[in-house]
């Protein structure tokens, strides 16, 4: 009697866990919709289209992760190390083998706005589709168009993840964008213009600014994904360098730029305040210069529509001038190493040398640009084709990280700059984590 009531018990227990398992079965297999599940297995596009389609992908950046210097553009290939383990990019030249070449447009569709690869494989978040599902119908098209005619196939093996099992397997990510990412293109939003609409849509969708430059959660979901959340664009640790905000801090921000100076800096790679560099020299190299004029100008006026944090960023800053005094500490590696191209008054040559009074990285509180730059040096900035003839020189070899910790703790110290000091063991960790900035930089000519 016991055992068929324990049995009974436990028939009644096990029905709600096998509906439940069913259910997440489900769900972590289920393909996302798309509007193009009845588009023709193949078809040939208009060059017009493939043209479109080529501006779509530079606008997006899709070179930057899945190139290499060297190899077939679109190829693969890159390792980006996760905290679970290194991936790679994966070859997305439309070989049929090795690439996308048999993807079909709602594949195509699926797996660049929902993460989705055919047969329900889920694609890790480093493809930063919770910001690629903003693109409109119209742009996945194109951007479809072009990688199936508009790039040369290379039949390239993709190469697997170094992720251990079980932290490889692949099904929580659905219940990770279940949270994490959305699931429709970018809305206009009616009370703003065509001008604001346009660049939200950029900065938010193919741009992925987000990707670098909003901080990340426990779950490494981005903590905002548009205005409507304060952290959206607030600047964030990355691969050993501070994405500065985007947002109209005066300090850490876009405060003290006007919209023409971010279409310069975005078309010219430099301005009266900043060069770039870091990981926005390849966005530069491969993106924002091609960006047309009237895009440029959208996505300054979006991003100076973006309110800072003057509890986060301070009191904005004011330049102060400093009387020499060569027993500072840090002033004398300052005068003999960083003066002739910065200046001793911290000013630089504007739009060629850029200052250090009142730099993002010294004024942030976070220090990892300044030390990696003063160790690496900066990657060649490349416009139109031809590279920059100034260039960040790589320390590492002249300074040691006592000198390097002092130098940069005067730089963010001096001129009303108010970054604080910088911990030697800081230089140490980032010295053994970073390699010299390549002098080969990826500059690829897609078509």
């Amino acid at each position: 009697m016991n055992n068929r009531r324990f049995a009974r018990t436990a028939g009644w227990l096990a029905l709600p866990c096998l509906v439940a398992a069913g259910l997440l079965a489900w769900y972590v297999t289920r393909e996302p919709a798309t509007p193009f599940a009845q588009a023709p297995a193949t078809a040939t596009f208009e060059p017009a289209l493939v043209s479109r389609g080529e501006y779509v992908a530079r606008l997006s950046d899709c070179v930057a992760c899945h190139s290499l210097p060297g190899k077939a553009p679109f190829a693969g290939g890159l390792e980006m190390a996760t905290p679970l383990g290194a991936i790679h990019a994966t070859n997305i030249t439309p070989d049929k083998t090795t690439g996308i070449g048999a993807y079909s447009l709602a594949d195509f569709d699926r797996a660049v706005r929902h993460g989705v690869a055919p047969g329900g494989r889920r694609l890790y978040p480093a493809m930063p589709y919770p910001s690629y599902v903003k693109l409109s119908d119209d742009d996945m098209k194109a951007l479809y168009a072009f990688f199936m005619q508009g790039v040369q196939p290379a039949n390239q093996p993709n190469i697997p993840s170094d992720i251990p099992w079980p932290l490889n397997l692949r099904w929580p990510i659905a219940l990770w964008n279940g949270v994490f990412a959305p699931t429709a293109p970018y809305a206009a939003k009616p009370n703003q213009d065509a001008l604001w609409n346009r660049g939200a849509y950029i900065v938010q969708g193919p741009g992925h600014c987000g990707s670098c430059h909003t901080p990340r959660g426990l779950a490494f979901n981005e903590k905002a994904l548009d205005e409507s959340g304060a952290p959206f664009l607030a600047g964030a640790l990355l691969d050993g360098w501070y994405a500065p905000s985007l947002r109209q801090d005066p300090n850490t921000g876009l405060g003290r730029w006007d919209e023409a100076q971010i279409v310069q800096f975005l078309k010219t790679g430099r301005n009266a305040h900043a060069v770039v560099y870091g990981s926005m020299t390849e966005a530069f190299n491969n993106s924002t210069q091609f960006m047309q004029d009237d895009d440029l100008a959208a996505i300054a006026r979006y991003l100076k529509s973006l309110p800072g944090d003057p509890q986060r960023d301070g009191t904005p800053w004011q330049y102060q001038a400093v009387a020499a005094n060569p027993d500072t500490p840090g002033a004398h590696t300052y005068a003999t190493r960083c003066a002739s191209c910065h200046g001793l008054d911290g000013k630089g040559q504007p739009e060629w040398m850029p200052p250090l009074a009142g730099a993002t990285s010294a004024l942030a509180k976070e220090s990892a640009s300044a030390i990696n730059i003063t160790l690496n040096g900066s990657q060649r900035v490349v416009t139109a084709g031809v590279p920059d003839a100034y260039r960040m020189p790589a320390f590492r070899e002249q300074l040691t990280d006592p000198q390097i910790a002092e130098v940069l703790s005067y730089v963010r110290g001096t001129w009303g700059n108010n970054g604080g000091a910088v911990d030697v063991k800081a230089v140490s960790k980032l010295r053994g984590h970073t390699d010299p900035a390549s002098s080969s930089p990826i500059i690829l000519h897609m078509r």
